[in-house]
């Protein structure tokens, strides 16, 4: 496993924005993590019902392989086949695309396909987000608080959030003007400001 400190992380997150289109980085916009995804890596975005529970948000398929989802209709698991370069994210994130959740999973499942190939690539094994959920091990948690930190790094780059933040003259509220901006939810921008010591 890769020992990613956070500034390789960053930097990370800048080369990927930066060869996707570099004027994104000028200006403080809603990163496009789907056309990211589709367009700049070649991978496929699929929704369907994970669990029954909605406890796992997205799974990254590295493998041709089989997975199980969820059925709704039927009220039963079923097992489907997938394609290696998958993004399942789950359907129910559908139903709230202006939370900021849906871009989160996907940044973090793309965070997976960045960093984790060496990992789960040859294994069989999707890398999947779980909601709330405590990893069984250190190594898991690692992997997950990685996948996280890059994908915050991917929807709100450093240098933007700064920007915007100057420019927006700080009020108390400052932090969900800015989640709109960056189409992600308010805790996670707060969690961002938190981090570059902006609050």
């Amino acid at each position: 496993m890769g020992n990613y400190r956070d500034n390789v992380l960053e930097t990370i997150a800048r080369l990927v924005i930066k060869e996707y289109n570099p004027e994104l980085l000028t200006c403080p916009t809603a990163i496009p993590i789907e056309d990211i995804i589709e367009r700049q890596y070649g991978l496929v975005i699929d929704y369907q019902y994970i669990r029954n529970n909605g406890r796992i948000l997205g799974e990254t398929v590295f493998d041709d392989t089989w997975i199980p989802v969820y059925d709704k209709e039927n009220s039963r698991y079923m097992w489907i086949e997938v394609k290696g370069g998958t993004i399942i994210a789950d359907a129910s994130l559908l139903n709230n695309r202006s939370d900021g959740r849906l871009r989160f999973t996907l940044a973090h499942e793309l965070s997976h396909w960045l960093i984790h190939q060496n990992i789960y690539a040859g294994s069989g094994m999707p890398a999947a987000m779980t909601k709330n959920a405590v990893k069984s091990s250190d190594e898991g948690a690692t992997i997950e608080r990685q996948a996280d930190t890059l994908s915050s790094f991917l929807l709100m780059p450093a240098g933007q959030v700064k920007m915007a933040f100057h420019r927006a003259r700080p009020t108390a509220d400052s932090a969900a003007a800015l989640a709109d901006m960056f189409g992600v939810s308010k805790q996670a921008m707060q969690i961002r400001l938190k981090e570059m010591r902006l609050v």
